[in-house]
């Protein structure tokens, strides 16, 4: 688990980088980093990467938003 933390701040940046690239996608039609790597296997790596790091923030997003945390209700008297 202290491996994951430790790449956090990796995987964040390049979720800003692949959101970055989407929303080039969205507005002009132009695909970053199928420009830069081409259209073969080493894109779709690069794709598989930005999901692995989006995956590996779930568990934090999960407890900002307090999901997954049961809190026992106080009975009434």
């Amino acid at each position: 688990m202290e491996t994951i933390k430790r790449l956090e701040p990796i995987a964040l940046a390049v979720m800003v980088l692949g959101a970055l690239n989407w929303g080039m996608v969205g507005l002009f039609d132009t695909n970053v980093i199928s420009d830069v790597f081409g259209s073969g296997t080493l894109t779709d790596v690069v794709y598989v990467i930005v999901g692995v790091c989006g995956l590996l923030y779930v568990p934090r997003m999960l407890d900002s938003f307090h999901i997954g945390h049961h809190t026992p209700q106080a009975r009434g008297t």
